[in-house]
């Protein structure tokens, strides 16, 4: 039916509930969003932007498959009726030649049977946010009135085993989580029994509520390894909750080491992976380590589209879908402009990186620091990246030639 045609294909992260959540987790890179966006809805998503966005968002792309991704803010406060609502709609407007596909991230406070039998019966691919063990979730991820989320969210991990509902699990690494490595693998591993692990980074400068990624300053931006680099100083350059780029990179080691060792074709982990994949020769699936990005976007509540999720500021904004439709900011000028930066704008000192290939910089929200010879836009986890990747490198090369000798 397209032959001839390029395929047209983009991704929308959907936040039909905005920045509003149920949790009051310190790290919250998305709560501060309150004082940026547009409040005249109450901070939900319209029937008629919701549909149109469900209308253009399939009509826009000429691949088979659509991914729907649903987040918040928490997107379970909108009620069970909403999620129906969003299933009839794509089935309306679904043509017999392509396929929809749901997932929704989820901190899991309001999950239930109701809401797992729905999520069952409709394959969404459930990401359950939980960081580890009690002690460590609960010290940043609280609710309104400050008590922990940790009881309710594993509750709901067992009610999504119960109901073979498809999950994987989402850990934030935060300056206190990544001084323990095992213990988050092996509880997410042998108690949530989760099949699939992401694991991200909590890195947000000092001034994320107000200035845009990119509007830095490069006088305020530090030397790679001097105490401002790091957190916990008195003039750190991030929030002191921000996981320390040493510790990130030896937490990764250390979690690879125990998957390699044990878990190698039984768990995923999306980290790990994705590495096999680049060392493979290909480009890697996670948009922070390929050479460009820009073809997710997001869209907020009152249909505005934003560059993405990590970029919902003004200076970011390409448009409403109820004025522009969303197929044509997605592929705008302006769209991609931001997406070819990303390589563009790599410092020497990572042009002349071994592992370059494997990380292009990883994901530009996060290039505020200067490299040893001062050149600004140097990534704020390069020291850990670069030990992560140094310490894999030959096992998954051995990884990656014995796939492709299978093959």
């Amino acid at each position: 039916m397209w032959r001839g045609k390029p395929v047209t294909r983009f991704h929308v992260m959907a936040k039909p509930i905005g920045p509003i959540c149920n949790l009051d987790c310190s790290y919250c890179y998305y709560l501060s969003k309150e004082g940026l966006l547009d409040t005249s809805n109450n901070w939900r998503m319209s029937d008629e932007v919701l549909e149109e966005f469900i209308r253009q968002y399939i009509e826009g792309q000429n691949h088979k498959e659509v991914v729907f991704s649903w987040q918040g803010g928490e997107p379970t406060l909108l009620g069970l009726d909403f999620f129906k609502k969003i299933v009839e709609l794509e089935k309306k407007h679904c043509p017999p030649h392509k396929r929809i596909e749901n997932d929704l991230q989820t901190n899991g406070t309001l999950l239930d049977d109701e809401w797992c039998e729905f999520l069952t019966a409709n394959n969404f691919l459930v990401g359950l946010s939980i960081d580890g063990p009690k002690e460590l979730h609960d010290y940043y991820r609280r609710d309104k009135a400050g008590k922990g989320s940790f009881d309710r969210i594993f509750n709901s991990a067992r009610l999504l085993r119960k109901h073979g509902t498809n999950f994987a699990t989402l850990s934030c690494v935060s300056r206190r989580t990544a001084q323990h490595p095992l213990e988050v693998y092996r509880f997410l591993r042998d108690e949530i029994r989760s099949p699939r692990m992401q694991f991200i980074p909590i890195v947000e400068p000092r001034v994320f509520r107000n200035t845009a990624p990119q509007h830095w300053s490069p006088a305020a931006m530090p030397m790679l390894g001097i105490p401002d680099a790091r957190p916990g100083t008195p003039n750190s350059v991030v929030e002191d909750w921000c996981c320390d780029p040493d510790d990130f990179g030896n937490f990764l080691c250390t979690i690879f080491d125990e998957w390699h060792a044990k878990d190698l074709g039984k768990v995923y982990v999306h980290y790990f992976e994705a590495c096999v994949e680049v060392w493979m020769g290909r480009i890697s699936p996670l948009c922070t380590h390929g050479p460009m990005c820009g073809k997710g976007l997001a869209i907020e509540h009152d249909g505005s589209v934003y560059a993405c999720d990590h970029y919902v500021y003004p200076e970011f904004r390409r448009g409403n879908i109820l004025e522009t439709p969303i197929e044509q900011m997605a592929i705008s000028t302006d769209q991609e402009w931001f997406g070819t930066n990303k390589e563009r704008m790599l410092p020497r000192y990572c042009r002349e990186c071994h592992y370059e290939f494997a990380c292009f910089g990883e994901c530009p929200k996060n290039r505020f620091i200067k490299t040893p010879d001062g050149e600004p836009g140097l990534n704020y986890l390069c020291r850990g990246r670069r030990h992560f990747y140094s310490h894999i490198d030959k096992r998954v090369a051995e990884i990656a030639r014995q796939i492709q000798a299978s093959m």
